[in-house]
């Protein structure tokens, strides 16, 4: 039935609300004389990352038929961009990712993305929460090690439990039977079900420094003689809006990486997928010493204008197109 479903689902109120948001971000940036950049939508290299999927697309140019991909988010073009010219840049780009759709989520969604060469991690979780809290008009913000919430919310050590605690944690805070499942899949459902809810409320709160193995594409360090991923996400009212790098520079550690994420994929029954090897190329060339950081606008739309649902605030959701 398609009565009315050609109506866009965000209300005009709700249009003008994103186009002010959109705008005063790109005023932020021009302040700071960081480059609005344009990256492509479609790329050779699939993300490779066990826990998203890309959305392929058949190409056909002169004849020459070839698979591309949708891109989960513009971080590997930006990245080539920054290793090319040394210099600050910004997106805010489409992104696309299989299998997502409900009040938080949509197959096709809006992300900004951008990169400080010669910025800490501490000046980047600096700016966004300069960013993110002139936007909301918070102006508290807290900082917690993932370690530190896991004791005071879990009373257990994330990096020294077992494996069979965590799944009897799981089954203990959430219901949720884990017995089949990894450690980072357990360590995933106890923060997201048991903390992250408690998390941002009336602040900006930023969590650092997460077990290496969801390091992605950050560095990894010894802190309090463990290994960590250097990275950071930022809660508002129990929701994750950013997640931030201290960017990975080695190329041969970041192929490592995406053939580690293959080996995962295909132990899980999933596809192995081509990873970005012009992405490999630019960290062997040299990307300079970075942060980086993605904030999803949708969300962020939806916490700064307290809608409860994405469709609010896209203009033809999934269910619309």
């Amino acid at each position: 039935m398609v009565e009315n479903t050609w109506q866009a689902s965000a209300s005009w109120e709700g249009l003008q609300q994103r186009a002010k948001t959109l705008s005063e971000i790109r005023s932020f940036f021009f302040e700071r004389d960081v480059l609005e950049v344009d990256t492509p939508v479609l790329m050779r290299g699939a993300t490779t990352d066990l826990h998203l999927d890309s959305i392929a697309a058949d190409v056909d140019v002169a004849g020459e038929k070839e698979t591309l991909y949708f891109q989960t988010s513009p971080e590997f073009a930006l990245k080539r961009l920054v290793a090319t010219h040394h210099r600050s840049v910004f997106q805010i780009a489409k992104a696309f990712r299989n299998g997502e759709a409900g009040s938080r989520h949509n197959p096709e969604f809006t992300m900004l993305e951008w990169y400080r060469p010669g910025l800490s991690f501490q000046q980047l979780m600096d700016e966004v929460a300069e960013l993110v809290g002139s936007l909301l008009l918070l102006s508290q913000v807290s900082y917690h090690s993932y370690r530190s919430l896991f004791k005071q919310y879990l009373n257990l050590d994330p990096f020294a439990a077992s494996l069979d605690v965590l799944r009897r944690a799981c089954i203990e805070h959430t219901g949720c039977d884990m017995s089949d499942e990894p450690l980072e899949s357990c360590l995933d459902l106890l923060m997201s079900h048991s903390i992250e809810p408690s998390l941002g409320q009336d602040e900006l709160t930023f969590v650092y420094d997460f077990p290496a193995g969801q390091a992605a594409l950050s560095k990894v360090a010894e802190v309090d003689g463990v290994l960590v991923a250097k990275r950071f996400e930022l809660y508002v009212s129990g929701a994750e809006i950013a997640n931030g790098y201290d960017e990975l520079l080695n190329a041969q550690e970041q192929t490592r990486r995406f053939e580690q994420d293959n080996e995962a994929r295909k132990a899980y029954g999933k596809p192995e997928l081509p990873w970005d090897k012009k992405l490999v190329a630019a960290l062997d060339a040299g990307l300079p010493e970075c942060s980086g950081v993605a904030l999803g606008i949708e969300r962020l739309l939806m916490v700064r204008y307290g809608y409860q649902n994405i469709s609010e605030v896209i203009a033809f959701p999934y269910a619309r197109v």
